[in-house]
């Protein structure tokens, strides 16, 4: 399920990159970093199924992402292909890498212009499938989409890999998500061996290997099953506590700046 999918990219970046209890501290960085790295990757951890033009990552950012998802479902292959595999997610964090190393110098600082603008799509990526967007129309998209890039721009982490590892983490999240499920992922793609018919008859060995060539290990059951749900519920809250206390912390370390500002204004108008 696409909320499924960033709720678990979200605790995935939560527990590497935060060093607080219950977490494992793998890349560790400020407040800001997890916020902003939470919210990247749990877009990330859905970009794999912007491969198909119907998809709810599609409709993130109409016209323009439902153009990208027409290009990648041509070049993947179709649905659950080329982006399901080692080398799509490759791909990925290939293309996480260019972007994170487009920078502008300003007399306000460094400005990260190429993280600003994948997180646009990423951030609103996740927000689409958690559904805080009205089903239909797309302007609200494209104003959080801004304002995102805007944020990410100006206050995005200084570490340039924070992009790469965030979209590396999502899309190996993304995928053993689905490996996990009956339908499984071609890892291997382009290289598909389908089973013998002969061994397509063996129970065990036909939910593992499938028909089409895919590889599964159907911990989960069924995209949606009870199982996913009892599983997701857990990793949701890890993920919201997580970046919670980030935000907290941001708030905190800003609370004085904010107050002089306001006292600032109060006295300037009476």
């Amino acid at each position: 399920m696409g909320g499924h999918h960033a709720a678990s990219g979200a605790a995935a970046w939560v527990a590497v990159a935060s060093t607080g209890p219950y977490t494992l501290g793998w890349y560790p960085l400020d407040p800001t970093g997890i916020l902003i790295g939470g919210m990247a990757t749990a877009g990330t951890a859905l970009v794999c199924d912007w491969d198909h033009r119907s998809s709810t990552v599609a409709h993130s950012l109409p016209p323009l992402s439902n153009v990208i998802a027409r290009g990648i479902e041509n070049a993947s292959g179709g649905h659950r292909q080329g982006t399901h595999s080692i080398l799509g997610a490759a791909f990925f964090v290939f293309l996480a890498g260019l972007a994170s190393q487009v920078h502008l110098d300003t007399g306000w600082g460094r400005l990260s212009i190429g993280a600003g603008l994948l997180c646009m799509f990423l951030i609103n990526i996740a927000a689409k499938a958690l559904k805080l967007f009205p089903k239909s129309g797309f302007i609200s998209n494209w104003i959080f989409a801004l304002v995102m890039a805007g944020l990410v721009t100006a206050y995005a982490p200084e570490q340039w890999t924070w992009l790469p590892t965030s979209m590396l983490i999502g899309v190996v999240v993304h995928i053993v998500g689905d490996l996990i499920t009956t339908g499984g992922v071609p890892l291997l793609w382009p290289l598909v061996v389908r089973p013998p018919k002969m061994l397509r008859r063996l129970p065990l060995l036909r939910s593992v290997w499938r028909a089409n060539g895919a590889l599964s290990v159907p911990l989960l059951g069924r995209a949606g099953s009870k199982r996913e749900w009892l599983v997701l519920i857990p990793v949701s809250a890890y993920a919201m506590v997580g970046m919670s206390v980030a935000g907290w912390a941001i708030a905190q370390h800003h609370w004085g700046r904010v107050a002089a500002a306001a006292g600032a204004w109060i006295k300037l108008w009476f």
